[in-house]
């Protein structure tokens, strides 16, 4: 006797429920109906591209099918597609994502690649506002002996950080607070689901002048700009990862002042930009006396990345 997770629905079939699924998507305006269409199936049914091809044909069973429906109700409205798959691959790993944190974005991959391209075994690298810890789990994974510490002001963010490095066998310390005024994790208590009392056991502060490299991907975006994002990412992604304030500028002039107690001489800053906020980003770490001050683009040929140095005798 078959389970009912095998029943068959009558007379719809894997392909016919995709092609329903492109429709009532691309009806209700998700720009990319058919991707989604096909990501949110493979995630209900776990059949590749392969397997579909041959098996296009067989009907398909109610338990998945009503799934299948009740996850493209979700996506229909608004709510982003890998809240609904629960995961955003990012520079060649799957990472965890939900509510709490920013969808990690191909644009970022700029970012840890220029970072990777400067680091080298040993360094200690310091990420901040690390959200899901996608840039900071990169780096650790992608260069051995690498130092990495990640820190948040969002425990929920962090949870889902920890989580991420533990499943990606990372080697990330994790750090909660405003920017450089945080308390470490303890990865202990963070097992053993003690997440809201986890605190530093060794270290209470970062250490001063340790750090090779920062590199942030802060909120950046100007507070009246964000009323005007898309659905997906204006009401479901957690304001406080978005918010740059008034110019949205606000905290990278608080990381370029702050860093230099952090950084060692000679150390580098990294940060990720809007597209527009090359020239004054570059300004401001102008201002503030770091050199070989860079503004890089990404794959499109926007502006994507600032780099500076601050200088190993510091006339700041």
């Amino acid at each position: 006797m078959k389970s009912k997770e095998e029943e068959p629905m009558q007379h719809i079939t894997y392909a016919q429920a995709v092609r329903e699924a492109e429709t009532f998507l691309g009806d209700h305006g998700i720009a990319d109906a058919p991707i989604d269409a096909w990501l949110l199936f493979s995630c209900v049914t776990g059949i590749s591209r392969a397997m579909f091809l041959a098996e296009r044909m067989r009907q398909m069973p109610e338990v998945q099918y009503q799934r299948y429906q009740e996850l493209l109700k979700k996506r229909a409205s608004h709510i982003p597609l890998q809240h609904l798959t629960g995961e955003q691959e990012f520079m060649g790993f799957s990472f965890l994502v939900n509510h709490h944190v920013l969808v990690p974005r191909q644009d970022t991959e700029t970012l840890v690649e220029m970072v990777l391209s400067h680091v080298k075994p040993g360094m200690r690298v310091l990420d901040l506002c690390t959200g899901s810890g996608c840039i900071a789990i990169s780096l650790a994974k992608l260069c051995e002996g690498l130092q990495v510490d990640a820190a948040d002001i969002s425990k929920e963010a962090l949870a889902v950080a920890m989580e991420n490095a533990a499943h990606l066998e990372a080697d990330v310390k994790f750090w909660q607070g405003d920017l450089f005024a945080c308390r470490q994790m303890c990865a202990d208590a963070w097992r053993k689901e003690k997440r809201e009392n986890a605190c530093a056991e060794a270290e209470t502060s970062l250490p001063p002048a340790t750090y090779d490299c920062i590199v942030s991907n802060p909120p950046y975006i100007r507070t009246d700009v964000i009323e005007t994002l898309s659905e997906e990412v204006r009401l479901h992604e957690p304001y406080q990862a978005l918010d740059g304030k008034a110019d949205g500028l606000y905290f990278y002039r608080r990381i370029i002042t702050e860093a230099r107690s952090y950084l060692k001489p000679g150390g580098h800053i990294f940060f990720e930009i809007g597209y527009d906020q090359g020239e004054a980003v570059k300004n401001l770490l102008l201002e503030d006396g770091y050199a070989d001050v860079e503004v890089h683009q990404d794959l499109a040929g926007l502006d994507r990345v600032v780099t500076g140095c601050m200088l190993s005798e510091d006339k700041h």
